[in-house]
């Protein structure tokens, strides 16, 4: 057992945190989590290398994506909008044994849940994959393979599941570090497995389903210390009957739908996607892992940090002050979002040659998966912002205004999938040359059609315009959201950074050109001299305008 906390007083309650600010608590969250971005990029270039984009790497991705998607849906999505609120308010205004308990129960209620949903996928995996992934063949080698490693992916839901619920108490006590560092082990882990397992295995590729299940364990191990040194190492007890738990339930479940929005989307589309060619799935995740890069820096960290301040503004009635962090998250992710998005769609190919044809990558899965990146960048903003107002719900445990959201964003990521994919089979030249290959058969067109996942890239981008635009409007309409004077002022500033930063970043990228061509560190240099100056130029521009680090200062 791990000795006490030595600053905790008499009785093992925590001594009350300060409450840093808001700018402070999410630079920590970012910095911790720029390292796991760091590893998880490398993770994604062994990938590449290794492996390379073809039939078994798509099968390993829907492998993972399975118990991934369920993980963000549920323990980093729904269960975290509902339990953290409830456990805010408990801190609020109960003693420390009451925590402790609420703890306690939460956790066995979501561990016997857990093993249940566990044992159920494994047993029926072969139908799951039949279900996530249709364009595979249930009989043949890449469903096998697929379901084989579902059976060992998918218990990393179970402990997956659990470290999110201990970073949840992490951060609701502001203890940031821990819970952001953690993803730091799946990366190292997977990496171990690409490079020291796969070569000693039959089939390589499953040595990454092992060394993500591991990973789960260790992520899991990594913060429990933490946790006992704030006295609330759970000990899990069954508490469906328990107040607290029934609370977190009915948020919860609501919130399954609401809060995930955008991994419904991608999942929706790893589904089309495996009836397409061979490595679109490859390629929509590669895209996608270059967008988790701000997301995962910034907005990840921000929405992780703002929650358990709402709920505490929301519980001790400070509609004030509320509203003035909501100001707060909006304005700090514009102000990341909208060079990010830009950089992306201009230097997409740079950025995936560079980091991922090596190896078995080439130049074809260079140029297929720097579409992905230009179609989802698009909604980068939205992406970002949605990390905000999601949890403007959620604080003051309003769950329906985001199921409703969530209805319409999925809906019209299925309907604008159908329509680019009819646009871009009857108005482009692949697309006709796609369908007269598959006599008019429109599942053999879609196989044969080389692009068409961009098609599914572009359609979730559409889907996450939908979802921001609908909350903030039912946020400005029930009046909890009150914009702070001076946004005229810094959409302005922000404008013609970004427009400033694009300017040079164009100019550098249209003086060379053949990135698919040069070795790796001739791309690399290259790069930095498009990427830096491009972000030097950009925070000048704000400086010149008058923006500065207080400004940004909650």
């Amino acid at each position: 057992m791990s000795e006490p906390d030595p600053t905790l007083p008499p009785g093992g309650a925590p001594a009350a945190p300060k409450r840093a600010g808001l700018l402070r608590s999410t630079a920590v969250f970012s910095a911790m989590t720029f390292i796991s971005r760091i590893s998880g990029l490398v993770r994604d270039q062994v990938y590449a290398a290794v492996f390379g984009a073809n039939p078994a790497m798509d099968a390993f991705l829907v492998a993972f994506r399975i118990p991934n998607f369920l993980r963000r849906l549920s323990a980093e999505g729904s269960f975290s909008m509902a339990f953290v609120p409830v456990l805010s308010e408990y801190r609020e205004r109960r003693d420390h044994a009451a925590v402790k308990e609420l703890v306690d129960r939460v956790a066995g209620t979501l561990l016997a849940v857990l093993l249940v949903l566990t044992a159920a996928a494994v047993l029926a995996a072969p139908w799951v994959i039949r279900v996530f992934a249709p364009g595979f063949d249930a009989d043949g080698e890449q469903g096998r393979l697929a379901t084989d490693m579902l059976r060992i992916t998918f218990p990393y839901l179970l402990f997956i599941s659990m470290a999110s619920l201990a970073g949840g108490v992490l951060n609701s006590y502001q203890r940031f570090a821990v819970p952001a560092l953690s993803p730091v082990l799946l990366n190292v882990s997977m990496i171990t497995a690409a490079l020291a397992l796969a070569p000693r295995m039959e089939q390589p590729v499953m040595a990454l389903a092992w060394g993500v299940l591991v990973a789960g364990a260790l992520q899991l191990a990594f913060q429990l210390p933490s946790m006992a040194r704030l006295g609330l190492l759970p000990r899990p007890r069954w508490g469906a009957a328990h107040e607290g738990v029934r609370r977190v339930m009915r948020l919860m479940v609501p919130t399954l739908f609401g809060s995930s929005v955008a991994q419904l989307n991608l999942l929706l589309n790893t589904v089309v996607a495996s009836m397409l060619i061979g490595g679109s799935v490859t390629w929509l995740y590669l895209g996608d892992r270059l967008l988790e890069f701000p997301l995962g820096m910034f907005g990840v960290a921000i929405g992780a940090v703002i929650l358990p301040h709402l709920s505490r503004r929301h519980a001790a009635a400070d509609p004030e002050g509320y509203s003035k962090a909501l100001d707060w998250g909006l304005r700090l992710c514009l102000m990341i979002a909208v060079p990010a998005c830009l950089g992306l769609m201009l230097c997409a190919e740079a950025l995936v040659a560079t980091l991922f044809q090596h190896g078995r990558f080439t130049a074809q899965d260079t140029r297929m998966a720097a579409l992905t990146v230009v179609a989802l960048s698009t909604a980068l903003p939205a992406f970002l912002l949605v990390k905000v107002l999601a949890p403007a719900f959620y604080s003051r445990q309003d769950t329906r205004t985001p199921v409703k959201a969530g209805v319409v964003a999925v809906l019209a990521n299925i309907a604008a999938t159908a329509l680019l994919l009819a646009l871009a089979l009857a108005f482009t030249e692949v697309g006709r040359d796609a369908w007269a290959q598959g006599g008019g058969n429109l599942r053999a067109a879609l196989k044969a059609m080389p692009g068409a996942h961009a098609c599914l890239a572009l359609a979730t981008a559409v889907a996450g315009w939908t979802n921001a635009i609908q909350l903030w409007w039912y946020l400005r309409r029930a009046c909890v959201f009150r914009p702070a004077p001076g946004w005229g002022r810094f959409l302005r500033q922000l404008l013609v950074a970004s427009a400033a930063m694009s300017t040079l970043v164009l100019a550098l990228l249209s003086a060379w050109d053949g990135w698919t061509t040069w070795h790796w560190s001739e791309r690399a240099w290259r790069l930095a001299l498009v990427v830096g100056p491009g972000a030097l130029v950009y925070a000048v521009a704000l400086w010149l305008q008058g923006v500065r680090p207080r400004h940004l200062r909650h």
